[in-house]
């Protein structure tokens, strides 16, 4: 099976990679199901890269209906070491604008219907995730996205990303709630797959995309549908001037990253106690344990 060091999720508006050449499309299963769609493998300026549609490529996947266990089980399937997760976002913040991309360093978990970890069933890990991304990667994608001087984009190198269930968007109530709790971004994805990546032992970084003003916003009523999609639409050509650089950036100088070991002090159960069944679904992330 073809291997790649780098992965990319994309987002709402980002279904494909238009610069990818040499497109292999992978089907893989794993023991928590079906990933959302094919892993395209392919190469960005000469280097190996998969992309996943995270809402498949026709966008037929609530954000509950993600398969977000299974999405990343097949990264680390393919060798994948460093994740690029693109994810349109609202804005909870006024310095926060439509075009804007954001790097958020902080999650609040206000979903309720995911399963986020891929322990369990007779094998307890409890992994750190005080930072829940890895700071390594986002500053060589903060350092990208700053060198490329993007029309109308301003780069935030930090902020919270508030991650709800939806599919519904948030009360005009619950989303001055999240203000006061120091919020900066709103979304639906990027959490279950952070907890996940760090789980398998892979890099992640979020590539937020502001597409308009949650409704907290006195102008938000004023938002139309054709506004967001154009805004989906440009960002979606932004975030692939970004991540081509980056996948070149990465290439080059490989940042070292603590989330390569995050099992390594996780592990609670004796590995000798864990069901054979476990061992054998869980292999692929505990085989250097072993």
């Amino acid at each position: 099976m073809k291997q790649a060091k780098i992965g990319i999720i994309g987002g709402s508006g980002l279904y494909k990679m238009e610069a990818l050449k040499g497109i292999e499309k992978i089907t893989l299963s794993t023991p928590f199901g079906m990933p959302s769609d094919s892993f395209i493998m392919g190469e960005l300026d000469g280097v190996s890269v998969v992309f996943l549609p995270r809402h498949g490529v026709n966008h037929h996947l609530l954000p509950s209906e993600v398969p977000y266990r299974a999405n990343i089980h097949g990264m680390k399937q393919l060798g994948v070491q460093y994740i690029i997760s693109a994810s349109a976002v609202g804005s909870l913040q006024a310095e926060m604008k439509p075009l804007d991309m954001v790097i958020p360093d902080q999650f609040i978990d206000r979903t309720k219907n995911r399963s986020s970890t891929f322990f369990g069933d007779g094998i307890v890990a409890h992994i750190g995730f005080g930072d829940p991304i890895c700071t390594n990667l986002a500053q060589v994608l903060g350092d990208t996205i700053a060198s490329l001087n993007l029309p109308d984009v301003n780069l935030h190198r930090s902020g919270t990303y508030v991650c709800m269930e939806g599919p519904a968007f948030s009360t005009k109530a619950e989303s001055n709630l999240y203000r006061s709790w120091g919020g900066t971004i709103i979304g639906m994805t990027n959490l279950p797959e952070a907890k996940l990546a760090k789980e398998a032992e892979i890099a992640y970084t979020t590539l937020a995309l502001v597409t308009d003003y949650d409704c907290w916003h006195p102008d938000h009523d004023h938002v139309t549908l054709e506004m967001i999609i154009d805004n989906l639409h440009r960002n979606a050509e932004n975030a692939q001037k970004v991540i081509r650089e980056t996948v070149k950036r990465l290439t080059e100088n490989p940042p070292v990253s603590t989330s390569h070991q995050a099992l390594k002090n996780a592990i609670l159960t004796p590995l000798n106690k864990v069901p054979d069944s476990q061992l054998k679904k869980l292999n692929l992330l505990l085989q250097k344990y072993l």
